[in-house]
């Protein structure tokens, strides 16, 4: 790892810690959300639909209920309220609803249906295959352009789009009306995907003796408690969540999972109810990553500066809108990358069909994007003769710039610096005397925004506490997915109080007992609950320096490494003291304060422009180098290099793993990773189908962090999470094709060797 410009004079912040949670998770000491146990607990399995589009004609559960060990039977009958309504845009465009158990139409292979109960796994289990469903299969449709046509099958009545967004600058008919322009049309294709977390989705539910419903169990999201309270038609203060630490999100748990399963079998059965579903299950009828068809086309001067942009992106939503209309709209926000066009306009749509839904994935519609403008960049300056290094610097965005959606870019753009680091770390590319390989460099610069829209009106609190021993609590709702959210916070709070490291506690995702500070989710937990806990420590500290003043008498403070305060007059004073004095003065040390994001108004989509959408982006370039076996069309990634500019790297060790981690993601997503459906059934349910990569076809990474010092997060950080994973599919697809030759690019994903055989064969490989 390289890290460039660390932030001065700051004793925590900017230090490689080794967390906590990852020495126990390496030792094996955390206790996930499967690992619960209680004393007469029961267990819970859903009975999924069969078919993508059918009828329900009848259930029969009789058979079930003789099974030995089933307790109950729970239908779309016994769920005092069984709609889950969402605006999922944030502008009321839309109400999209979906049944916590379908008992009309299915709508997709795998809709939840009834819950068994049992007292065993296995009984559920079997009890689930004795449930009778009667079915009236329907016309099912599963292509997303195909669902656009007027003659299309109805997913839903009202029509077949979820929701289109819109971006125009400038006036692109206007401005390609020039004969001497160069014009390009590329259509580029991405796939479904899996999170393939290591934990799969589970949790424990139960009824305590006040009525309070909890629910332990993995989600990136501990305010789902109010979508529960309304599913039981309760209040909202008898619903608790608590979310232990999370075996890998990635989006994946952001909608909810077990969570209303649990809670109806809680509160009906009255004891402890434990869910898991299985890998197979996991792989079939969870959302996905949307897979993406996106046409773009170009216009250059033949000099080389590019005069316009038209973007056309659909994504398939599948049966529900889910969250959709947010990742289209990131989609669209993105979809020229980080190069200033004049001249843009982009459509934007989600389209429901009969496939498994979609919604959130680390990227969340903007990764799907820089596979995209990425690829038609480098096949311009091909085009024009140019080169394509050159060609992007000439188009870069640069602090200042109007972005495509019409909003100022007003913090630095480090593109020109994360590229020279790549270029310089990779080299130039070597030369082989095996006639079957071939050897590729391809590039890939991008932009991803972190936090959620402005007109989301976001906000984060938390709660700070200094002990008599001088020890710090930190009270938050973060749940910790395992990019050390909590232990970043702790770090945030060391560095303003004046404390070491391990003074600090967190507690964290607990809905009943820490201040609410939003999902895990847009790479917004740093943004947001870091400013939270600065804004708290802040005020902690001026509480702090009071108490000093006002028992002690003397002016400027210091303190020294081991949290001691020190006076110019030869004063110590120890946190235990300041305690006691504050308990003296009845000056209580203890802080709660909400952090409130930028906020803004709803997005122009008819005019297609915004003051401003996003917080703000993260910017980064990635560069690989490819060998390919032209005999095989076989792809092996040899080096690989990231470079970011992370504002300010908060634990440095924390965001080397984050981009470690997109890396490693990125190349499953760029070449093998695919989930496949025939007629909206899943043929990849098992490990051994789905060609997730292993650690032997891993290269060598590199992580080069940079830090401008111009994030919208604490200490100006900017967030990591997300961007790390853009930038791999394009710098892949680019090596490829710069080791082929520009008449062999495979323009979807995955890359895989048929597709690159059929490409070398003449044949289309992006259809193969």
């Amino acid at each position: 790892m390289a890290n460039d410009v660390l932030t001065p004079q700051l004793s925590v912040i900017g230090k490689g810690v080794i967390r906590e949670d990852v020495r126990k998770k390496v030792a094996g000491e955390v206790l996930y959300s499967a690992d619960w146990v209680m004393p007469g607990m029961l267990y819970g399995k859903l009975v999924r639909a069969l078919y993508s589009h059918a009828k329900i004609k009848k259930l029969s559960s009789q058979d079930a209920r003789h099974v030995p060990g089933v307790v109950r039977i729970i239908e779309a009958k016994d769920v005092p309220v069984n709609q889950f309504y969402d605006d999922p845009s944030g502008l009321g465009e839309k109400v999209a609803q979906h049944k916590v158990f379908q008992d009309d139409e299915v709508r997709y292979a795998g809709e939840p249906i009834c819950l068994v109960i049992a007292k065993t796994p296995e009984a559920a289990e079997k009890g689930a295959r004795a449930i009778g469903v009667e079915y009236e299969p329907l016309p099912s449709i599963h292509n997303p352009l195909d669902a656009l046509k007027d003659d299309a099958i109805l997913v839903h009545p009202g029509g077949n789009t979820v929701v289109q967004w819109n971006v125009h600058k400038g006036n692109t008919q206007v401005a390609i009306q020039d004969p001497n322009l160069v014009h390009i049309s590329r259509t580029y294709r991405t796939q479904f995907v899996d999170h393939l977390y290591l934990e799969p989705e589970s949790g424990v539910g139960w009824v305590d003796n006040d009525g309070i419903v909890t629910l332990r169990c993995a989600t990136q999201v501990v305010e789902h408690y109010r979508n529960i309270a309304r599913m039981l038609n309760i209040s909202e203060n008898r619903v608790r969540i608590i979310c232990p630490y999370v075996g890998g999100g990635f989006g994946g748990k952001e909608d909810m999972t077990v969570e209303p399963y649990l809670a109806i079998a809680a509160w009906i059965t009255k004891k402890p109810v434990k869910m898991v579903w299985s890998r197979q299950e996991s792989l079939q009828a969870r959302p996905k990553r949307h897979p993406f068809v996106m046409t773009y086309d170009l216009w250059a001067k033949p000099c080389g500066d590019v005069v316009a942009m038209k973007v056309d992106v659909t994504g398939d939503a599948g049966a529900y809108a889910l969250l959709s209309p947010r990742v289209l709209f990131a989609a669209a926000v993105v979809a020229t990358g980080p190069y200033h066009i004049d001249h843009v306009d982009v459509t934007s749509r989600a389209v429901y069909t009969h496939n498994v839904p979609t919604s959130a994935f680390r990227g969340f519609g903007a990764m799907q994007m820089a596979f995209g403008y990425e690829q038609i960049m480098e096949e311009m300056a091909q085009k024009l003769g140019i080169d394509s290094v050159g060609f992007r610097r000439r188009h870069f965005i640069k602090k200042g710039d109007t972005l495509a959606t019409g909003e100022i870019q007003d913090t630095a753009v480090w593109l020109n610096e994360t590229l020279d680091k790549v270029l310089n770390e990779l080299g130039e590319a070597p030369v082989t005397d095996d006639g079957s390989k071939r050897i590729g460099i391809g590039i890939a610069c991008t932009m991803q925004p972190y936090g959620r829209t402005v007109w989301f009106q976001d906000h984060a609190s938390c709660w700070l506490n200094l002990e008599s021993d001088g020890s710090v609590i930190l009270r938050t709702g973060v749940p910790d997915i395992g990019g050390g959210q909590a232990a970043s916070l702790c770090q945030i709070a060391a560095e303003i109080l004046h404390v070491p490291l391990e003074a600090v506690r967190a507690y964290y995702g607990d809905s009943a007992l820490t201040p609410l500070a939003g999902g895990t989710f847009a790479t917004r937990q740093l943004y947001m609950s870091g400013n939270a806990v600065v804004k708290a420590a802040q005020e902690l500290q001026e509480k702090i320096d009071h108490v000093l003043k006002t028992a002690w008498g003397d002016e400027g403070w210091q303190w020294d490494e081991e949290g001691m305060a020190y006076s110019p007059s030869g004063l110590r004073i120890s946190r235990s003291a300041v305690y006691e004095a504050a308990n003296a003065l009845h000056y209580p040390l203890s802080v709660h304060t909400t952090f409130h994001a930028q906020s803004g108004e709803g997005y122009d989509n008819k005019e297609g422009r915004a003051v401003k959408t996003f917080p703000d982006f993260t910017f980064g370039c990635h560069g690989a180098l490819v060998e390919v076996d032209v005999q095989t069309g076989t792809v092996k990634v040899l080096r690989y290099v990231a470079s970011h500019d992370v504002g300010v790297a908060i634990n440095p060790l924390s965001v080397e793993g984050q981009i470690h981690g997109g890396v490693v993601q990125g190349l499953g997503y760029a070449l093998s990773e695919e989930v496949l459906y025939q007629d909206g059934q899943c043929v990849t349910a098992l490990f051994s189908q789905y060609m997730a990569p292993t650690a032997e076809q891993m290269p060598d990474i590199t992580a080069i962090i940079l830090e401008s010092h111009e994030g919208k997060g604490p200490f100006h950080a900017r967030g990591i999470g997300e961007p790390a994973i853009a930038p791999v599919a394009p710098a892949i697809a680019n090596a490829v094709a710069n080791a082929l030759g520009p008449s062999c690019r495979v323009r979807s994903l995955p890359i895989t060797a048929e597709k690159i055989w059929g490409e070398l064969s003449g044949l289309d490989g992006s259809k193969i």
